[in-house]
């Protein structure tokens, strides 16, 4: 006969008292120290581009400053949401505080789809009402501003690794550098061929961009938040990785989500081959864990194991048999003996 054991296993280095997150702290202090200098020298970048567009006349250093005030808000968001991502677990918040840099990223999605619209409204009436640009001065702001957003980029785009936050940060400092580079093209437009209208043109293009990335960042925001499965990681090929460690004969109720964008977690229920004890249980638990943790780098595992159903109308139960009362069936004559389908089965009456 086949029994049933049902053992909650929670697989990995973590308890009740570690954070669960598996990287190391190194991880997120080199984020917090990115995003502070980010943030440090984009404001002072904002305010030479809203100053440079108020002197000059420009609408596309007004938008670029004005993405800037987003994207400072933003990495200022981010850099608070590193801080909570890194405290530790306590009994009101006991997957700690990882979902925090997902929230922030979501704000850091709708600053930039706002400042997109805006920048949309501000451009077409610019194109109805041509204005007067001082060319040269736009395209040395502009110049500034590329060197500044360019590096910002690149020193996010390496502390990265797979937060959505940091990826929200890197999507500003992006679309900001090409803001940039279109307003020096205008600038030159304007100086060479005396068309004022590029500055209205770079500012759509501009906008282009940041909606794009808005939405693009909206969306994976939006997945992670509704719990759906991690990018990359096959519910499918991880079912078929877990039916491939011995004693497993079948998995259910399988589970992948993100706690935060870079810490995926994975449940289950296993079936077990055989007739399985509780230690049978933890061994199989703990191999399926790290075959988890090799093929897919998830090491926040929580697992319930469960014997396979038995062939016949009986099933045993490891651990002790529920007790029935041995009444007679209404229908059977006074004195009748129970029939043992009724009264349950001990295991000295099973063949």
């Amino acid at each position: 006969m086949t029994g049933s054991v049902h053992a909650e296993t929670p697989a990995g280095p973590v308890d009740a008292g570690h954070e669960v997150e598996h990287r190391p702290d190194g991880d997120r202090g080199g984020q917090r120290r990115a995003l502070s200098w980010a943030l440090t020298v984009n404001a002072a970048l904002m305010v030479l581009e809203i100053v440079g567009g108020l002197v000059f006349g420009s609408l596309a250093l007004i938008a670029d400053g004005a993405h800037l005030l987003s994207d400072v808000a933003a990495l200022g968001i981010a850099l608070a949401a590193a801080v909570l991502a890194s405290r530790p677990v306590s009994a009101r918040h006991t997957f700690g505080f990882a979902r925090a840099e997902v929230l922030a990223a979501q704000v850091s999605a709708l600053l930039m789809l706002a400042a997109g619209v805006w920048i949309v409204v501000e451009a077409i009436s610019r194109l109805r009402q041509p204005t007067v640009v001082n060319g040269a001065g736009l395209a040395w702001v502009a110049l500034i501003g590329l060197v500044v957003n360019a590096g910002s980029a690149v020193l996010l785009h390496h502390s990265q690794g797979e937060s959505l936050n940091m990826r929200a940060s890197v999507a500003h400092m992006a679309t900001d550098a090409a803001g940039s580079l279109a307003a020096v093209i205008a600038g030159v437009v304007i100086v060479v061929w005396g068309w004022t209208g590029a500055d209205a043109v770079a500012s759509v293009a501009t906008a282009v961009l940041v909606l794009w990335a808005g939405a693009v960042l909206l969306l994976r925001t939006t997945h992670v938040l509704m719990e759906g499965s991690p990018a990359g990681l096959d519910p499918d090929a991880v079912a078929d990785a877990i039916r491939a460690v011995p004693g497993v004969v079948d998995v259910h109720y399988l589970h992948l989500w993100n706690l935060a964008s870079d810490v995926p977690a994975c449940s289950a229920h296993l079936v077990l081959a055989g007739s399985a004890t509780l230690a049978d249980a933890t061994t199989v638990a703990d191999s399926v864990r790290r075959a988890l943790g090799d093929g897919f780098a998830l090491g926040h595992v929580t697992l319930e194991t469960e014997a396979a159903p038995a062939p016949g109308p009986v099933r045993a139960l490891v651990g002790p048999l529920p007790t029935f009362t041995d009444t007679a069936s209404p229908a059977s004559p006074p004195g009748a003996a129970t029939p043992a389908s009724v009264r349950g089965t001990s295991a000295e009456e099973r063949p």
